[in-house]
Formats: C-alpha cells, structure tokens, sequence
C-alpha cells in the first residue's frame, strides 16, 4: 500500500515567539514537525508495519523543511519529497498548497493520505479536505482510531467530546487528532538510517505549475501577539459578599454580563 504523509514545518508554539513589523521573526526561531502531523507520521508507520507498504512523507514549502522531513525519516517514515517553493512564491494560502498537492499526486497511486487536522501556526484545518476534493477520494478527519481491512476502513473520529464510528474505503485521505497514538521519538539508529535514506526535491516547474498557478486567494492583514494577561484578582471575605463582588466585577469590568 502507497501511504502518503502531507507534513507541515511550523514554529515551536512552546518557544518565545516576537513579531516585527507585522511578520514573525524566524532568526532566533524554533521549527518543529507541525505536532499534529506527528500523529500521522506515526499511524502511516504503523498502517506499513501491519499492511506492508511504503511511507512518503511529502512537504510544501522552503529549504529549511529539510531539517523536519529528516526527522520524519527518523522516525521511521521511508522516503521523503521537498517542494520547494523558495524560489517561485513569495507568499501563499490554502489554495496554494492544495493546487501544489494536487500537481503532486495527480499520477501517483494512493492508497491512504494522512495528515494533521490543523496546522498550530494558522490552525485552518482546510488542507486536508480541500486536498481530498481536487483528487476525488474520500475523507474523514479528526480521527482517533483507523483499522483497514483489504479496501475497508473502520474509523472513529472525535465530534466535541463524543465519538462517530465511520466505515469507508480506499483510496482515503484522513487527518489525525491527539489520542490516535503516541508519537515515537527519533532513536540513535534511526536517525543515522535517515541521512541515507532518498529526499527528493521539486519544483513548481517538476509539477508543470506557474507562478500564476498557485497565487494565493487570500491575504493576511495583520499579525500580532495576544494581549498580555493581566494579574488576577483574588476575592475575600464572606462567601456572599465574594459573589456580591464577582457579580460588578464581571459586568463593570469585564462587561461580560
């Protein structure tokens, strides 16, 4: 089975990030596998260490995305594919990435497509989907359980706390959520199998697309850091006169009421 993984580079949320002049300052930055697309890294290795197989983990996007597809690699993942966009685009959206894509697998032979349901850096979740209506195939996402049998696929998937049991085929595309597995970590060994292992990188213009192709249909107007959070305040007193307190507070203050 062809198992394909659309992988994202994204800032390590966990880190300090600044903005200046409207743009996140990359020098001094973290990158990380997006972490939602770990989940998906690991459940195509696990669908190959049950089925057979090979893993493709596939990213659009700079150079600097080598760094991450390594570690896919090292995690077990058995090729690696680069579009590298550094050239060719100065900015993107959605749409985008998704008309890449598909130039991509337009002649490949899928057998299931994993991916993150969102990306943490802009958290659209629509890559996926979109993706999965330009190649006709079907999709479900959010996903906390997969078993394939032959071209069935049972799957459940988180719905807001509550859990849908889905039955569907192959050719599929998925996207992940936590609880679908425990993401392994890179070891020693397989970090040395992956500098051998085949990267291959392409173009816009490997892909027959233009510049014109894939301009993006959107635009962001703004970027900044949420607003610091203020010290909280503790009340005292008698429990009615804490409640009597909360209640202007709350509708003085915060005008929430």
């Amino acid at each position: 089975m062809n198992i394909f993984v659309i992988m994202k580079r994204t800032f390590d949320t966990e880190e300090k990030i600044a903005v200046n002049d409207e743009q996140i300052e990359e020098e001094g930055a973290e990158f990380i596998i997006n972490p939602y697309d770990e989940y998906a890294v690991e459940e195509a290795i696990n669908l190959r260490e049950e089925h057979g197989g090979e893993v493709t983990v596939v990213t659009v996007g700079e150079e600097e995305s080598e760094k991450q597809l390594r570690n896919a690699l090292a995690m077990g993942a058995d090729k690696a594919v680069l579009i590298n966009t550094e050239d060719d685009l100065e900015d993107g959206d959605q749409f985008t990435t998704v008309k890449i894509l598909e130039a991509f697998f337009e002649e490949k032979e899928v057998g299931i497509i994993l991916a993150g349901n969102v990306a943490i850096d802009e958290a659209s979740g629509q890559v996926g989907p979109r993706l999965a209506e330009r190649l006709d195939i079907p999709y479900v996402t959010t996903i906390t359980s997969i078993n394939v049998d032959g071209k069935t696929v049972q799957i459940e998937r988180d719905v807001e706390g509550d859990v849908e049991k889905v039955e569907t085929y192959l050719p599929l595309l998925v996207t992940c959520q936590q609880g679908l597995n425990e993401p392994r970590y890179p070891s020693l060994p397989g970090i040395m199998k992956a500098k051998k292992k085949p990267l291959e990188e392409l173009e816009l213009d490997d892909l027959d697309l233009e510049e014109d192709d894939v301009e993006a249909k959107t635009k962001t107007v703004d970027i900044f850091l949420p607003p610091e959070k203020e010290a909280g305040k503790v009340l005292e007193g008698e429990v009615d006169d804490q409640v009597t307190e909360l209640v202007a507070l709350l509708r003085n203050e915060a005008k929430v009421l």
